[in-house]
């Protein structure tokens, strides 16, 4: 038995709760945007308050109490001063591991002068820690507020790692471009490869956070690989105030 056809004035008002529910579900999705990418400032908010904490709190003690011990063992017979030259080494390497957690938590280059310089930093230091050798292309950016430098960051920050760690590539490239009102990071590494809905879904690679970071910003994340033939990690982001092509 057919049900009786809609008369247009019960028509017209499923119509306007049909729009109705569209505009609410829309506000909603702003609303946690919103709310998503307040509560990321305040995670790279307190990063950036404890990378300098480190550096300028515990990093200046270390260096000063290094510099004492130092004077000490100057004052002291050579028996003395060979055993308090342990307690120097083991100050000196307390000094760089601050320093390097205090980077690793927020690198003042990033905010002191900017995304592409840090980048730059980036893969040098992956370089000479033992992890692949980088190539980077970065093209001619326009001007980028401080949330997409962070951003960009943190996305090319994991995949390098990954690519490092779990990979076992010996050369990546990373690429940085502004197209078509979009920006574009890709990260492509010659490693082993791995299945990409695997690793998207895993905890351990920090891609699945990296995918959902992006899309509070209208972006999205995509990973190709096939195993033994690499992987190639994309982000792409739209230009604030540009139309897509």
């Amino acid at each position: 038995m057919k049900a009786p056809p809609l008369d247009p004035q019960s028509l017209h008002e499923l119509q306007l709760r049909y729009q109705r529910l569209l505009e609410r579900l829309e506000a909603n999705e702003r609303e946690f945007r919103r709310l998503g990418r307040a509560v990321w400032r305040v995670q790279e908010d307190e990063r950036r308050r404890l990378a300098r904490e480190l550096h300028d709190g515990l990093g200046q003690n270390l260096t000063a109490l290094k510099h004492r011990l130092e004077r000490i063992a100057a004052t002291l017979p050579e028996p003395q001063r060979a055993e308090l030259a342990d307690a120097v080494a083991l100050c000196g390497e307390a000094l760089d591991d601050t320093r390097q957690l205090s980077r690793l938590l927020r690198p003042p280059i990033l905010d002191d002068l900017g995304l592409e310089a840090a980048l730059r930093w980036l893969a040098r230091s992956i370089g000479e820690s033992g992890g692949p050798q980088v190539e980077l292309e970065i093209e001619p950016l326009p001007p980028l507020d401080g949330e997409l430098q962070t951003l960009l960051f943190r996305v090319a920050q994991e995949a390098l790692n990954n690519a490092a760690k779990h990979a076992g590539a010996r050369s990546v490239l990373l690429r940085l471009v502004a197209r078509g009102g979009l920006l574009q990071l890709q990260v492509a590494d010659d490693g082993r490869g791995c299945d990409p809905e695997q690793a998207l879904r895993a905890g351990g690679s920090g891609l699945s956070g990296m995918r959902e970071r992006l899309r509070l910003y209208d972006g999205r994340l995509e990973l190709h690989s096939v195993p033994g033939e690499g992987t190639r990690v994309r982000a792409v982001l739209p230009l604030p105030g540009a139309a897509p092509a």
